[in-house]
Formats: structure tokens, C-alpha cells, sequence
């Protein structure tokens, strides 16, 4: 159980406008209950992209969570590649809550150093 960590929000904010945010819910709407924290809702403004937004919200969620004390994230999404480059492994596929597809499923170790 996670307690007071989760749920947690968090945006990328530059000249008062946000640009990118990202969150770290219980269980992201899919089957593997048991594999929580998910971190969720990964986004950066289509104009701020490819410029390391997505890793720095990244880097800082793992470093937050693990002032909570968690060992572990979980994350699903249909990217490959993306997530591999900021040491996210690929766990498993998983089925999304009214979804037809499976989804991929990733996994990072907190107790290793940071992303970035």
C-alpha cells in the first residue's frame, strides 16, 4: 500500500504557462492491480518536445516517490523506446480496463540511480 504518496500531480511550468505534466496514480486503469504505483498521464505541449521535458517529470516523479519510500513504478503504454531511455524496463503486456488490446506494461527499480 502506497498511503499518503499516491495519488501525486505534478506539471512542467514555463513563463506561467504549463507545458507538460504527469501523475502517479494506484492502478492506471488496467488488469495488474497488484502492480502499483502507476505512474500515468505523461504529457509535454507538441512544441516542447524532444527537448528532455518528458525525462526531467520523469527523473523528478522517481526522485519524489522515492522520498516515499517506494522501490517500484509501473507505467503501461503503447510506446516502445520512449520510456527504455530513461531505464523504464518492458514487465509484461496488460489489459486495459474496457480495452480490447493489450498494452505494454513497464517497470523501474527506484533503487537504482537516477534517470537522468
Amino acid at each position: 500500500m502506497t498511503g499518503k504518496s499516491v495519488p501525486q500531480w505534478y506539471v512542467a511550468v514555463e513563463n506561467k504557462k504549463i507545458i507538460g505534466g504527469i501523475g502517479v496514480i494506484e492502478n492506471d486503469f488496467h488488469s495488474r492491480k497488484d502492480l502499483t504505483p502507476n505512474v500515468c498521464a505523461v504529457y509535454v505541449e507538441e512544441n516542447y518536445r524532444c527537448q528532455g521535458i518528458a525525462g526531467k517529470l520523469l527523473d523528478f516523479v522517481c526522485g519524489d516517490m522515492r522520498s516515499f519510500g517506494m522501490k517500484t513504478l509501473y507505467l503501461i503504454a503503447d510506446h516502445t523506446g520512449f520510456y527504455e531511455r530513461y531505464g523504464w524496463k518492458f514487465l509484461c503486456m496488460a489489459q486495459g480496463d474496457g480495452e480490447v488490446d493489450l498494452t505494454r506494461m513497464y517497470v523501474y527499480d527506484l533503487e537504482q540511480k537516477q534517470l537522468i
